[in-house]
């Protein structure tokens, strides 16, 4: 096998196999936040990507797509039932974000993580050259570090979470809790979007493990250290900038606000369809401000996307039945011949018509109940060239530690949603330059490349002190 010296090591490949009318095969880049976040890094470094092609029982050699080296990871029918929409979507996802839902513990579903732990372990251990970097993301593969660990004592192992890390009261209802927390201390560096998720990792290692420890380290018994702290991640800003300054994508914001028609102002909602988003709440802030008459279809629209998501598991299928059926009713109380009070769309969408999306909303409601970063901020600020347009913002998101002058809400306190919602709708032109200006600065300095760059040093500076080198940090800077 050829050999790469930086391997990322992710729960899905960068791309998505799309059949052509004429029966080709297409690798198309992915959506979200993990491929914008390490696409642009990964064209830069002798690199290659292990993880899994979205497919069950698809035997794929590895391949070059994009400019990137790519190896293929399989995973049967079970496996996508009990690894992933099982433990990692059903009992690590809903325990790690505060038990918005409860948790699912079953056996047979950490055995199964185990197993494809394994199995990526594996092939990111084959792939690394010798005393070359790994780098592993997210709570689907929290385990591979200490497995890349034993099998390649070379290399230099780096984790990020991209989700939050509970406190010890809530993570101590796992039963698998140490042998979680000693995966994870497989790796020299462990990633966190937020100060506090590393303080709750490192609190959880010292009361379960009672590993000797600091505020950003750990000391294991065999004298072997790992950082723990906060490297908050953002998005590659060239592109949503270009995009919204684009003459089309501009008329295309346009003909947005017309098919709405033309209201004095647009709120604007962009998820995926998930129960820690807070959409719920959100559509119900709106539907109140409607019945008491604060403000009119004619006036405010709402246009709620919600793109689809583990349509297998059973909270999301419920989920989607309450927001449709909340939707129905407030359209159905407040709807107009000219007027839709609620634009669903149950979609996703391509960069462009996002952008379009963004510039066409006075205010971006972002108000996820638990939430690691949400990009989705961070887009909408990097769009918004003319400074204008307000951003209502939870506490219980990663973004709002770095954006300040946002409009910040409790997502459980409806009445005070309300009430931000109005002081967005209300805010002079001259606070909104003020706010936003802010907010650009903040994006546009502390991009994806930024989030990058501090990461890869600090497994620089991890390797420095076990006398071996990270190749590729020079270019990947």
């Amino acid at each position: 096998m050829v050999t790469a010296e930086f391997v990322i090591v992710a729960n899905r490949l960068p791309v998505d196999r799309v059949i052509a009318p004429d029966g080709e095969e297409i690798w198309r880049t992915s959506p979200g936040g993990l491929v914008a976040a390490l696409e642009p890094m990964m064209r830069n470094v002798d690199g290659a990507w292990v993880g899994w092609a979205g497919m069950p029982d698809l035997e794929l050699s590895p391949f070059d797509a994009d400019g990137i080296r790519l190896i293929p990871v399989t995973l049967s029918e079970q496996d996508i039932e009990q690894y992933y929409e099982g433990f990692a979507n059903d009992t690590i996802w809903p325990l790690y974000h505060d038990v918005i839902a409860p948790p699912q513990y079953h056996r047979e579903w950490w055995d199964a993580y185990v197993s494809v732990n394994r199995r990526f372990a594996e092939s990111a251990a084959a792939t690394a050259a010798r005393n070359g970097t790994v780098w592993v993301h997210d709570y689907q593969l929290q385990l591979v570090p200490e497995m890349v660990r034993e099998l390649r004592p070379d290399v230099t192992i780096g984790y990020f979470h991209h989700i939050p890390f509970p406190a010890h009261g809530l993570y101590a209802q796992l039963p698998w809790r140490d042998q979680v927390l000693r995966g994870l201390l497989g790796a020299d560096v462990v990633g966190f979007q937020r100060p506090q998720d590393a303080a709750n990792f490192v609190a959880a290692v010292r009361r379960r493990l009672g590993h000797e420890t600091t505020a950003n380290s750990i000391t294991q018994p065999d004298g072997r250290r790992t950082q723990a702290k906060a490297f908050p991640i953002s998005i590659d800003t060239g592109p949503y900038r270009e995009l919204a300054r684009r003459p089309d994508i501009r008329a295309r914001a346009v003909e947005i606000r017309e098919g709405l028609g033309n209201p004095r102002c647009i709120l604007l909602g962009v998820d995926r369809l998930d129960y820690t988003k807070g959409i719920r709440h959100r559509i119900k802030a709106y539907g109140e401000l409607l019945d008491q008459g604060r403000i009119s279809v004619e006036d405010v629209a709402f246009i709620q996307v919600a793109s689809p998501s583990r349509a297998r598991v059973d909270a999301y299928m419920h989920l989607r039945d309450e927001v449709e059926l909340a939707i129905g009713r407030i359209n159905g109380d407040h709807d107009t011949l000219g007027h839709t009070a609620i634009r669903y769309l149950h979609q996703g969408f391509p960069r462009e018509e996002m952008v379009a999306m963004y510039l066409a909303a006075d205010v971006m409601l972002v108000t996820a109940l638990r939430d690691g970063m949400n990009l989705v901020a961070k887009e909408y600020v990097a769009t918004r060239i003319d400074n204008r347009g307000v951003l209502v913002l939870s506490e219980f998101t990663g973004a709002s530690d770095e954006l300040r002058q946002a409009v910040r809400v409790n997502p459980h306190d409806i009445e005070g949603m309300k009430d931000a919602i109005i002081t967005a709708i209300e805010m002079p032109r001259e606070e909104q330059s003020r706010r936003m200006r802010s907010m650009r600065k903040r994006v546009l300095e502390h991009d994806v490349d930024a989030w990058s760059r501090s990461f890869l040093t600090a497994l620089e500076r991890a390797a420095a002190q076990r006398h071996q080198p990270v190749p590729g940090q020079g270019a990947a800077s």
